[in-house]
């Protein structure tokens, strides 16, 4: 799976435009001392007995060629400091949702670590990603450093050979950079995310004034599995608490149909909605896969999000090197309960 890892990150990190990121004036929001407020943890559910289906890549209309449905959701990968603007562009043009998929890395340059961000060091791009949120009005769903448990990633807690890294990729200090990142970007009074900052014991906010009200969803995605599948890497090792996250979901592609082991982790989180932050074909134009998962779907009703990873451009995921495996897709999301 490495490979395809590599080859995904390739085309992410072309998408990504680096300028400074710059703090305005904001306006005051109530929060709840210490905790995530009730009125801002919102998961922004598709209607109800329906699942959001959408695409991440480029471009868009060969997604919906290929399976006649408009993307309610529509997916970016964000380097770390990525100049805001260029995030949401391409969610309003596709006139849909929007989900950022946020790494520390910029290409193969880590800009920052999970230690560096629960200290304050990350303040200054989550506050001003906090006020492009709340300003652009778009729902807008953060898959936070995902794949956290595979140690292609930078902010994973080991490596390759099972070694552990710093202790500022830690587990713990992702989960204490999760709990920060949340409290940041669903916004609220200056003096509340201090309160909730100090009850973390972490520093205070790094930035003047309150934060915004932001329409903005966390979803925790690891694999299902850690790579390396060792003791201390499990998905559950990174979990950073329920009051702290929105939708839990992982990562699936057909070359990879690992659907006991998908299972047991859907069944490991209940009460949260669940997500297929990326899905694809890969290797084989295969449509009983397609068949398969939307039958594990239709069996397992937290399943509220699906999105189609096609890439953008000259990868092995998109839906016109798989003309069956499409038929199917476009099958199933046929009608009302994947609206667009």
């Amino acid at each position: 799976m490495v490979t395809a890892v590599h080859i995904r990150r390739r085309s992410r990190s072309a998408k990504v435009r680096l300028r400074p990121s710059f703090v305005t004036p904001i306006l005051a929001v109530i929060l709840l001392i210490g905790i995530p407020s009730g009125a801002l943890a919102q998961a922004y559910l598709p209607p109800a007995h329906t699942i959001f289906q959408g695409v991440a890549g480029q471009p868009v209309s060969n997604y919906e060629q290929a399976t006649g449905k408009h993307p309610a959701v529509y997916q970016v990968f964000s380097a770390w400091g990525q100049w805001l603007p260029a995030i949401f562009a391409d969610a309003q043009a596709a006139r849909a949702r929007l989900m950022i998929h946020i790494t520390s890395a910029s290409g193969s340059t880590e800009m920052i670590t999970p230690g560096q961000i629960a200290r304050g060091g990350g303040d200054a791009w989550l506050i001003a990603l906090n006020q492009a949120i709340a300003s652009s009005h778009v729902i807008t769903y953060v898959r936070w450093m995902a794949e956290m448990d595979a140690n292609w990633n930078p902010y994973s807690a080991f490596n390759a050979d099972g070694s552990r890294r710093s202790a500022d990729h830690s587990t713990t200090a992702y989960k204490a950079a999760w709990r920060r990142a949340t409290l940041i970007l669903r916004g609220g009074s200056r003096a509340a995310i201090d309160a909730g900052l100090r009850g973390l014991h972490q520093p205070p906010l790094q930035g003047h004034g309150d934060l915004p009200a932001a329409p903005v969803a966390m979803q925790w995605v690891p694999q299902v599995a850690g790579a390396p599948d060792i003791a201390g890497n499990a998905p559950s090792d990174y979990f950073p608490g329920r009051r702290w996250v929105d939708w839990v979901g992982t990562d699936f592609y057909s070359k990879f149909p690992n659907f006991t082991g998908l299972t047991s982790f859907y069944n490991a989180f209940p009460g949260l909605p669940f997500s297929f932050g990326e899905w694809s074909m890969w290797g084989a134009d295969d449509p009983g896969f397609v068949d398969t998962f939307f039958h594990w779907i239709g069996a397992h009703p937290r399943v509220r999000m699906l999105i189609y990873n096609q890439g953008y451009g000259g990868e092995p995921f998109e839906l016109s090197l798989y003309p069956r495996a499409a038929a199917r897709i476009r099958a199933w999301l046929w009608g009302r309960r994947f609206p667009g």
